[in-house]
């Protein structure tokens, strides 16, 4: 039956054209943004884990930045640990080179070694990084290194400790000796003694800065690693299929022009009932 007053053609072409539209606007929004999840109406699940990752991921990004600094800072007391070691190895084999000399060497090797406690404190003084003083006390140093989310959704930090090393006591100990009083042969044994125990402490010193760059290194590297899984994770749940979108769109686009085509067709349906009239 025909009707001037309801086209139902109008009105499944009509229905048919929104559809169409409502899923053409869709994939171009997905194609606009890269998404195919941008909000919570697109799928609450998905939303909400992506939110809770990307949240994980940009902790994680500037405790890695932290620990560059970190970092930068021990390798900067360990440059200081290991020039001292060498200034402490000279310092004790010049020692070792006035064990029964005369007064005239012990002189002159004094003023050798007080050079050498000189540079030792230039070194010390320049062995710190943007403020952080690392050789100068023998404190414990905390490094937050990541976060850690229970099953329940609490969240906690990661840390890392370690110990400042007290270059400084090396250097005044080494200070402390002189070859020009020893004039026996116990007392030059004693400062020989003195130079290699100050040597030996300046090695655990620059070793101990050794293994905390290290593990600070590691750390970097492994929250690295970790945060391209986040995001990648999170790309594979929210990120929109290009290839499965263009193809989607060109259909998309096509359905339009016909479903247009098709209303058209319907509309002009009433204007044939005029022609029974004639």
């Amino acid at each position: 039956m025909s009707s001037i007053l309801t086209n139902h053609s109008a009105m499944t072409a009509l229905s048919t054209l929104r559809m169409i539209n409502s899923n053409l606007a869709e994939t171009q929004g997905r194609i606009s943004t890269g998404l195919s999840i941008s909000s919570g109406k697109d799928n609450a699940a998905y939303f909400s884990i992506s939110k809770t990752m990307a949240g994980d991921s940009g902790m994680f990004k500037a405790i890695d930045e932290n620990l560059t600094l970190q970092k930068n800072a021990v390798s900067t007391a360990r440059l200081g640990a290991e020039t001292l070691v060498d200034l402490a190895q000279d310092f004790a084999e010049r020692v070792a080179f006035a064990q029964g000399g005369t007064q005239e060497v012990r002189d002159d090797i004094q003023a050798e070694l007080d050079e050498l406690v000189a540079r030792m404190q230039t070194t010390i003084d320049q062995s710190t990084f943007n403020g952080a003083d690392y050789v100068n006390n023998t404190v414990a140093v905390t490094v937050v290194t990541g976060i850690s989310r229970s099953s329940a959704g609490s969240i906690s930090t990661t840390t890392m400790s370690f110990f400042q090393q007290d270059l400084g006591a090396i250097q005044a100990a080494l200070d402390a000796v002189s070859i020009t009083s020893a004039t026996t042969a116990v007392a030059q044994a004693t400062a020989l003694q003195t130079a290699e125990a100050q040597l030996s402490a300046a090695v655990a010193a620059a070793t101990a800065f050794g293994i905390a760059e290290k593990s600070i290194e590691t750390q970097k590297e492994f929250l690295g690693a970790l945060t391209d899984r986040l995001d990648s994770g999170i790309g594979s749940m929210v990120d929109a299929n290009m290839e499965e979108e263009a193809a989607r769109l060109q259909a998309l686009q096509v359905q339009q022009q016909l479903a247009t085509q098709s209303l058209s067709i319907a509309n002009a349906a009433p204007q044939n009932i005029l022609s029974l009239f004639r």
